[in-house]
């Protein structure tokens, strides 16, 4: 997909604010904070996004597998829309399915992440962009989705590895955007308001969770 290039007067409106602002920050003697400055307010012009690299991944741990575009909406998050939650999913079926759920253009649904049983994760949407995850568009705009390899009635599906895994994903998606590492900005889809869903079920163990996603939080880069 081709990106869109910014109209001549995007591009003179740009350089007005430029100038202003390497005037300013050229006064108090930084070019680093100027350089900074630029380049946060181009992103914001509208119709230009940023860049992007086929196969990037968000999270080191996880293994890019494209998700249908149909099943997301591209954004430039969280520029465009604010980042302050995290949302626990349980696929109801086998990691596998849950790929191939997510690449099918009809199934109008995907979520950014899904770890497996055994702590493999595999990132299907860019955190920049809003996933069809929660079933409520408010929701999806403010949220990374993370699905979880299982069935929400076999508690023997919600291994440590996923446990443990999940829990590193989400605490640096926690430290990436400030979310506090809380059951208000942490939550299952069940807990989205207007969803017929579930998961994670009864069996997902949260005070597990928020231990090992705090523990994961402190713990060194």
């Amino acid at each position: 997909m081709g990106q869109r290039k910014a109209s001549k007067d995007g591009d003179r409106k740009v350089g007005r604010r430029a100038l202003l602002i390497g005037g300013t920050v050229a006064a108090a003697g930084s070019a680093v904070l100027a350089r900074d400055e630029l380049a946060r307010l181009w992103w914001r012009v509208p119709g230009v996004e940023k860049p992007r690299k086929e196969g990037e991944v968000d999270y080191a741990g996880a293994r890019w597998v494209a998700a249908s575009d149909a099943n997301w909406r591209r954004a430039d998050r969280p520029d465009d829309f604010g980042i302050d939650m995290v949302i626990v999913h349980v696929t109801q079926g086998s990691f596998d399915s849950a790929v191939k759920a997510f690449q099918d253009p009809g199934h109008k649904a995907a979520a950014h992440y899904i770890v497996g049983q055994d702590g493999h994760i595999a990132q299907m949407i860019r955190e920049l962009d809003v996933a069809y995850h929660a079933g409520n568009r408010d929701y999806n705009e403010r949220s990374v989705g993370i699905e979880h390899e299982g069935f929400v009635d076999r508690p023997q599906d919600l291994t440590d590895e996923m446990y443990e895994a999940s829990a590193r994903l989400t605490a640096r998606i926690c430290a990436r955007y400030g979310i506090p590492v809380d059951r208000e900005h942490i939550i299952g889809h069940v807990e989205v308001p207007g969803t017929d869903h579930t998961d994670p079920g009864p069996h997902w163990d949260w005070d597990k969770y928020m231990r090992l996603v705090r523990e994961a939080r402190t713990a060194p880069a």
